[in-house]
């Protein structure tokens, strides 16, 4: 499970500085900030090693269009519509090319036309008309022309009007599918129908009693005639045995690319991507568990994720996402951490929970601190940690595989300015924080990925699978336990004694402050209404208003018309954590859905709606993005006559637009070389 943040870095090595002369701030459209990803280990690869990168990121640009049908079934035509006039744009008349580029790179950025983190739809400043025009002028400059992926050629201007009236709602009218996850309904609407993700047609919670998934995670679930109907994401085997389902166009373009990832590996790497080849032809979920228990053992230099991974956007908790990234290990940094891995046993015998739930067998988690060099589909550069596979089947067998993301943090820390000083409580609140912020929270993802997701034993009810019992709820339980178990061992000795803090009481302090005025500085990234959809920041609220109403350890207070938050006992905050920390383990081990449902609702959901309008302005004060984007890294191939890598090159793109237009020429080869501004 991925752990995002809302902006967060640690201090870079002067090779990293090095690579990033130029500010990692590349643009800024409205509230969000497109920051460019650096990998200075790449350079320390080899040969086959960087072919071998340069495939996988193939296969990660293959399967990008997917999220944006997964989050809406209008996401891959109004992709289409963009991308074809922003490649063809020279005959659109510049000002509103402008609106149409802005809106372009809030869309790429989110996957689709709701907001990555809210959930909610966002809108044009073009109108209609304007598009319309601007859609016709750019098929007569070529646009349009080639099929996309499934979606057919538009013939002639009169298709252009048909798409353009079919697409009106969906991106001009506010009401018209509001939110891609709404987990909070509005009346006469359960959480299925309320939500405008594409992981379900005419289908609501009570179709689902009694039905029994074969493929929960990679499937679109459909009311027929004759009931409910899976739609298998799939590309189908090449002896026909098994026939091709939903994706089977993006899904066979990547297994092309993996093919060739897969001849360059070493031999226990390439079991793996031969186990994710099989997967995506057969969508068989035991070739996903094959896939997941042969990866989380491979510890690779040049490593990847890709597949159906992360279900937050389905209200359920059910549908997996299409995501993918490729990685670089940074070995000195991951050479200190795997000394917090190596200890986990030690973690898990000090949790706060009752015996019967700690685990007692222990198979070190492979711990990997990493630069991106690639990040599609439903994966973010705000995401600094990610702790994977999500199955606990292969939790318990297996253990985890965690990355660090350095690159991100990086990036993020040199692009934004500290809110500190608008935010701290104190003057000493505020010093402690420029000091030992950082390490804070470096720590806290450490914590959070490599001895939070992959603790504590489950109970013979839930039977391996507490989501199925906690259904809605569990993301929001997960994020929050692992962020728990870092505040819960910040104090423990044994950090020091590893090496891994040397001020802790400090750092410790620094880390709950951030934890307590969390609450209230999210509520930027919260632009309507009033309850919380996203399942991190509902574990940030629930922690800190838990422990707020349990022990009264955190404060909020008015000063010269502001709201602040402050930590009034330390000692205090930590029973807090130890109480609500032991509670949830007890529901995750007994899939206790009642007790989850009363904890998220009354603390992790409402918010005050003038409080979010007061911290919002005050952000635009500081004029600090809400929201960001990453631009990847590029690699470039030189191919000899059998396809075959024979040198790959790294560069660091500054240009959004084009690297969108890149990907999409995969599928539409009109939109290579089309120009960005």
């Amino acid at each position: 499970m991925a752990l995002a943040v809302l902006a967060w870095g640690t201090v870079p090595s002067a090779q990293q500085k090095n690579a990033a002369a130029e500010s990692p701030l590349v643009e800024r459209v409205g509230d969000t900030g497109f920051i460019q990803l650096q990998s200075p280990s790449f350079a320390s690869l080899d040969a086959k090693q960087k072919a071998l990168a340069y495939w996988l990121t193939q296969a990660s640009i293959a399967v990008d269009p997917i999220i944006y049908d997964q989050l809406s079934r209008f996401g891959v035509r109004q992709k289409r519509l963009l991308e074809g006039i922003a490649a063809h744009h020279s005959a659109v008349p510049a000002p509103v090319f402008a609106k149409i580029r802005e809106y372009a790179l809030l869309f790429w950025a989110s996957r689709g036309n709701h907001n990555d983190i809210s959930a909610r739809k966002f809108l044009p400043r073009f109108t209609f008309e304007e598009l319309q025009d601007a859609a016709v002028k750019a098929q007569a400059a070529g646009a349009f022309k080639n099929p996309y992926g499934d979606l057919p050629a538009l013939e002639g201007q009169s298709a252009v009007h048909r798409e353009l009236a079919d697409l009106k709602a969906s991106i001009f009218d506010p009401e018209f599918e509001p939110m891609i996850t709404a987990k909070t309904p509005p009346p006469g609407k359960d959480i299925l129908q309320a939500s405008a993700n594409n992981f379900y047609e005419g289908v609501s919670l009570a179709d689902l009693e009694g039905f029994t998934e074969k493929y929960a995670l990679n499937s679109r679930l459909v009311k027929g005639p004759h009931g409910l109907v899976e739609q298998v994401y799939r590309a189908g085997t090449p002896d026909g045995r098994v026939p091709p389902g939903a994706y089977a166009t993006y899904l066979k373009k990547a297994i092309g690319y993996l093919d060739k990832a897969r001849a360059l590996a070493d031999p226990p790497q390439a079991a793996v991507i031969a186990d994710l080849i099989r997967f995506y032809q057969t969508g068989d979920p035991n070739d996903w568990l094959q896939f997941g228990g042969d990866w989380v053992r491979n510890d690779a230099t040049v490593d990847f994720a890709n597949g159906f991974i992360e279900v937050y956007r389905d209200a359920r908790g059910a549908k997996g996402t299409s995501q993918s990234f490729v990685t670089v290990t940074d070995k000195p940094v991951t050479n200190v951490m795997n000394n917090l891995a190596k200890n986990a046993a030690y973690f898990e015998e000090k949790a706060p929970w009752d015996a019967k739930y700690k685990k007692r067998d222990f198979t070190p988690p492979v711990v990997k601190a990493v630069e991106v060099l690639v990040e599609t589909g439903d994966f973010h550069v705000n995401t600094i940690g990610d702790n994977l596979p999500n199955e606990q089947e292969i939790h318990d067998r297996y253990g985890t595989k965690n990355f660090l993301f350095l690159g991100s943090s990086h990036a993020l820390s040199g692009a934004s300015t500290s809110s500190i000083d608008e935010f701290g409580a104190s003057p000493e609140e505020i010093a402690r924080s420029k000091k030992y912020s950082e390490e804070a929270e470096d720590l806290l993802t450490a914590m959070h990925e490599v001895i939070g997701h992959g603790s504590g034993k489950l109970g013979d009810k839930v039977q391996g699978n507490p989501a199925k019992f906690l259904k809605e709820y569990y993301s929001t339980l997960e994020e929050a336990r692992a962020d728990l178990m870092g505040l819960w061992n910040i104090g423990d000795p044994k950090l020091k004694e590893l090496g891994l803090v040397k001020d802790q009481t400090e750092v410790a302090k620094a880390m709950y402050d951030n934890a307590a005025r969390a609450p209230l500085t999210q509520l930027r990234r919260i632009p309507t209404g009033t309850t919380i959809e996203e399942d991190h920041q509902r574990d940030r609220q629930l922690i800190a208003h838990y422990i707020k109403d349990k022990t009264g350890s955190i404060e909020y207070f008015d000063k010269g018309g502001k709201t602040y938050v402050r930590v009034t006992d330390y000692a205090k905050m930590r029973q807090g954590v130890g109480m609500l920390l032991a509670e949830l383990m007890r529901i995750k081990a007994e899939g206790d859905y009642d007790a989850i449902k009363g904890l998220v609702d009354r603390y992790g959901v409402t918010f005050d709606p003038k409080l979010r309008d007061q911290v919002t302005a005050r952000y635009k004060s500081l004029d600090l993005p809400p929201y960001w984007a990453g631009i990847n890294t590029r690699l470039t191939a030189t191919l000899d006559a059998a396809g075959n890598a024979t040198a790959v090159t790294i560069s660091y793109p500054r240009d959004a637009v084009r690297q969108y237009l890149d990907y999409g020429a995969m599928y539409d080869s009109s939109l290579r070389g089309g120009g960005a501004r």
